[in-house]
């Protein structure tokens, strides 16, 4: 999944060139990094991007081995419930009801075989059972930016690793609860990672939302009528419930199973989580571009094309330097992110 607008990074972000397409962490686009942890597991052949019609070419361009039929464009946004039916019917299209993985194109994992070995157990899980498999990610701090998943008793063992069922899951805490869940051990943050086969996936959907359920059935009949996807998408699509996976399916789903990672992740969500990748000076500023620093402490500087961002007795500020704009906030500020790039969009749409 390589849709959103990634404003939370903005001014870098925009519209065109969304956080997937940028190296935010490391030095490769965080979609091309997501397709390079999948080899000698899955052939790019065989990889499916949803994104959105506006940034389609962007996703061509960054990705070039990609196939170019295989890089659908939403023509609106409809959140992820359809975008997850979608993925499914592109797979059932394949034949034979084989399980895929559902992976979101922009975080950040460094252990590339840790990974593949709890998608090698979770795929097995979806090929035995019909369950829905998600991957849950050992908390290392009582993160508030994250839903949580209860974790249940032991159901088996895939490829030599237990999976667990899924107690519930849980929306995003205070910090207070965040802590308990922590001390627990139980609970895992929702990494949004799922893997399931077409069949278990679709009927689920039917079951609990049928609303949309129906329409990714009018958009399986005129995908055949038609035979062409991007017409029935523009026919169907904008009329699509839109709601999340989440709230529609996994949160209510009857069977659902976790593996628990074996690899290191985050999802860099906003700009401080940068700080967590990159070192620190004596005095806790993070530079990723050009930057110096005099009398000032615990700032975040981003920069482009050698641009020198340059600070003087100031404290816990984010200033980003990117094309034609530069953002300046305190990281206390940095959850309004957001509002602010929507707020410059109205006033001066280029900006966006």
């Amino acid at each position: 999944m390589a849709g959103g607008r990634g404003e939370r990074f903005w001014p870098q972000s925009r519209l065109k060139r969304p956080k997937h397409l940028l190296p935010i962490v490391g030095d490769a686009p965080m979609l091309t990094q997501t397709i390079r942890r999948l080899e000698g597991l899955v052939p790019v052949e065989r990889i499916f991007v949803i994104t959105n019609a506006e940034q389609r070419e962007s996703v061509l361009e960054t990705c070039p081995d990609l196939l170019p039929e295989r890089v659908i464009g939403e023509p609106v946004g409809r959140d992820t419930a359809a975008a997850v039916g979608l993925a499914a019917l592109l797979v059932a299209k394949e034949g034979e009801d084989a399980s895929f993985a559902l992976l979101p194109a922009d975080h950040v994992i460094e252990d590339a075989r840790g990974f593949q070995t709890t998608l090698v157990t979770a795929f097995e899980a979806a090929e035995v059972e019909d369950q829905l498999v998600t991957v849950g990610i050992k908390p290392t701090f009582p993160a508030t930016g994250y839903g949580y998943l209860e974790q249940g008793s032991v159901l088996a063992e895939y490829a030599g690793r237990s999976v667990t069922e899924v107690s519930r899951f849980v929306e995003k805490p205070n910090l207070a609860k965040a802590q308990e869940y922590v001390d627990a051990g139980n609970y895992f943050w929702n990494a949004g990672m799922f893997v399931w086969r077409p069949s278990v996936i679709l009927a689920e959907i039917d079951r609990l939302v049928p609303r949309l359920s129906s329409g990714l059935k009018t958009l399986g009949s005129e995908w055949d009528r038609e035979n062409d996807l991007e017409t029935a998408m523009d026919k169907v699509y904008p009329e699509l419930e839109k709601i999340s996976i989440d709230f529609a399916v996994m949160e209510k789903a009857e069977r659902v199973a976790m593996v628990e990672s074996s690899f290191d992740w985050d999802d860099v969500g906003e700009w401080p989580a940068i700080e967590r990748h990159y070192p620190k000076d004596e005095n806790g500023n993070v530079f990723k571009g050009e930057g110096v620093a005099l009398n000032s402490s615990g700032n975040l500087t981003f920069s482009e094309s050698g641009h020198c961002v340059t600070l003087l007795g100031v404290k816990d500020l984010i200033v980003v330097q990117s094309g034609d704009a530069t953002m300046v906030c305190h990281k206390d500020k940095a959850q309004e992110v957001k509002a602010l790039a929507q707020a410059v969009g109205s006033q001066n749409p280029s900006l966006t």
